[in-house]
């Protein structure tokens, strides 16, 4: 077993109990499982948790990055939410970690990594014009930037969320300035399907704090 469960709101690990497990501050919670250690087993044991609900990755992934966390929520319904994290290099920015949330609403996955004001984007996303706009799978996502409720996180995060297929996308960029690699040729695949070539990712390197 190489996944463990936590809240998907806080770090508390769940409590088992007669109903759904629960947490000390959030009460019964779908839970997050996640892995210890990122690597290729870790990963297939995810998928399988996941049960079809996408998991995003960048693809292909560039040879100098890497996986370094996963997760899904999953409950006695099935799936809720995913994450996936991965940490790179460029010239531009120097290290860079991406983390990529998909959930249903209501979830709170996305606002704990993204450590938001609010559970959901909301009307948020409808404010402006969206930030960037991404290509996922085969379709092109609008993505407006969501405030964070730590002024520290603000400064050093770019913070982005809009809808697909459904559910909440969001994805959490540091450092801030490296959100303009996210521009209209760039490309998240739900690596679900995809099979064989997930043997060539890279895995590795300290997850991220969220």
């Amino acid at each position: 077993m190489h996944l463990s469960a936590t809240c998907p709101r806080c770090p508390a690990p769940t409590i088992p109990a007669a109903g759904s497990p629960s947490c000390p501050t959030h009460g019964e919670v779908a839970p997050l499982w996640r892995p210890r250690v990122a690597s290729y087993d870790a990963l297939a044991e995810h998928l399988a948790h996941a049960d079809g609900f996408p998991t995003y990755l960048p693809w292909p992934m560039a040879a100098d990055w890497r996986v370094t966390d996963f997760g899904v929520v999953r409950g006695s319904n099935g799936p809720r939410a995913t994450m996936s994290a991965v940490a790179g290099w460029t010239d531009a920015d120097g290290p860079v970690e991406l983390l990529v949330v998909s959930e249903e609403a209501g979830t709170g996955l996305g606002a704990r990594v993204a450590r938001t004001v609010h559970s959901d984007p909301g009307s948020t996303i409808q404010a402006d014009r969206p930030a960037v706009r991404i290509r996922l799978d085969s379709q092109q996502v609008p993505l407006w930037a969501i405030p964070t409720d730590d002024a520290h996180e603000a400064m050093e995060t770019s913070v982005l969320a809009g809808e697909a297929h459904g559910r909440w996308l969001w994805l959490v960029v540091r450092p801030a300035s490296a959100v303009m690699v996210l521009h209209k040729d760039w490309l998240l695949a739900d690596v679900s399907g995809i099979g064989a070539p997930l043997l060539e990712l890279a895995f590795g390197g300290p997850a991220p704090h969220w």
